[in-house]
């Protein structure tokens, strides 16, 4: 099981951990991997599909699926660059690459715009999925507002964010990692079992070009939201054992590999599954969109809403961890149930707050896919190779990685912007009472 520090780094000293047994096997690594990168943003592929086609969008599922499993293998071949030393965070790897001031300043911030952009839209997630779970459940019950399934679903957040830490919550985070296989499988299954709608349409939506420009970064966006796992994946390794003459890096690649060929079998159905059978009108939610058979759909919706809870919570309870080490040590105050009780709670309340506000799905994931995931599962790795193992100019190690550094930067830059201004025009419309 990985700790708690494999999410974010610790404000606090970190000898205690050396002493941690590294027995994991590498099947473990396929476990973990699959449950960091097998999320809610596998429901919105097919809205990226939308707005991408079908030769662009199955390109830039490939072209992602190949080049972040390319800087997860330079990670892990950077775990133990250093004879005799182990990087078992990627903060860690990032200053000895960088230097022990600049590297932190580079790394740190990245990693908390993911766990805090995770946060928010599993928000949205959880009480977008529980609004339709009770839609499927009760049809004739008097419909609620989606920004009061958030704050319903944001409740109980507040609950969990009081276990102590995330040994607290292993049943949940196991149960989560089961729930999202399990409802990728049946978003496409349904998909196929309901066949394309009446009047299916492939072609491209109507707009100005500006529209469809932004749309396509945007849908871009939500493809880098979903290869998310390179934040974790050095502390992962760090729990495997590791000798001269069997390094780590041999069944941590072995296992992430199978973990990427899981991720595929998940991703590309919904994807193009959802994508034939809603054309380019579905939703930024395949499972919203599934009507029938209703008991199947509120199942599978209930599976998200479960995944979520856990998910939320492991992402969050490493911050949890940072915000009291800080204010405990540096603005001394007490530590104690109400430092608990007051700091978890606003965060939950922050991003509870954030949610509502702007409880726009696959805009989100475009933002935060762009903004936050894009840099560490992209060119973060590739920038870090070069910097320690120099490759010869021009050979094809440099080639390679400059390839995703530039890749890697025009997709930070366009899908977030594709995904800001998206959430920019919904929020102008939105009605928080209607």
């Amino acid at each position: 099981m990985v700790s708690s520090s494999s999410v974010l780094p610790k404000v606090v000293d970190d000898a205690a951990d050396q002493a941690t047994p590294r027995r994991a096997k590498w099947w473990y690594v396929t476990f973990h991997n699959v449950t960091a990168m097998v999320g809610a943003g596998v429901l919105s592929l097919p809205y990226a599909m939308a707005h991408l086609g079908w030769g662009p969008g199955a390109a830039a599922l490939l072209a992602s699926w190949g080049i972040t499993l390319y800087t997860l293998w330079l990670l892990i071949q950077l775990h133990e660059c250093v004879p005799g030393v182990r990087f078992d965070r990627l903060r860690d790897l990032g200053a000895h690459a960088l230097g022990p001031r600049l590297g932190p300043w580079v790394v740190v911030p990245q990693q908390l715009i993911v766990q805090l952009g995770c946060d928010m839209v599993y928000m949205v997630t959880g009480g977008s999925c529980l609004q339709k779970f009770a839609e499927s459940a009760c049809p004739t019950c008097a419909p609620l507002h989606r920004s009061y399934w958030i704050c319903i679903f944001g409740s109980s957040q507040f609950l969990l964010s009081q276990l102590p830490n995330l040994d607290a919550i292993t049943a949940v985070s196991f149960l989560a990692a089961a729930m999202s296989l399990s409802y990728s499988t049946i978003s496409w299954a349904a998909c196929v079992a309901r066949g394309p709608v009446s009047g299916v349409s492939y072609a491209y939506k109507g707009g100005t070009a500006a529209d469809s420009t932004f749309r396509v970064f945007g849908a871009l966006g939500q493809v880098a939201f979903a290869y998310a796992g390179h934040g974790v994946v050095l502390e992962i390794q760090a729990t495997i054992p590791s000798t001269p003459t069997k390094p780590s890096r041999a069944p941590m690649w072995k296992g992430t590999v199978a973990a990427y060929l899981v991720t595929a079998a998940c991703y590309f159905p919904v994807a193009l599954v959802g994508y034939w059978a809603f054309d380019r009108d579905v939703g930024d939610n395949v499972l919203v969109a599934l009507q029938r058979p209703p008991w199947l759909v509120a199942a599978a919706n209930m599976m998200v809403v479960i995944h979520v809870l856990g998910s939320y919570q492991v992402y969050a309870m490493p911050i949890f961890e940072t915000m009291e080490t800080i204010l405990i040590t540096r603005f001394r105050v007490p530590q104690g149930w109400l430092l608990r009780l007051v700091a978890r709670s606003a965060y939950v309340a922050f991003t509870l707050f954030i949610a509502v506000t702007f409880p726009f799905f696959g805009d989100l994931l475009g933002f935060f896919g762009g903004f936050g995931f894009t840099p560490t599962s992209y060119f973060l790795p590739c920038i870090l190779w070069l910097k320690i193992k120099k490759p010869p100019r021009f050979s094809a190690s440099w080639l390679a990685n400059w390839g995703c550094i530039v890749v890697g930067v025009l997709l930070m830059l366009a899908s977030t912007i594709g995904g800001l201004r998206s959430i920019i025009q919904d929020a102008s419309t939105f009605q928080f009472y209607s």
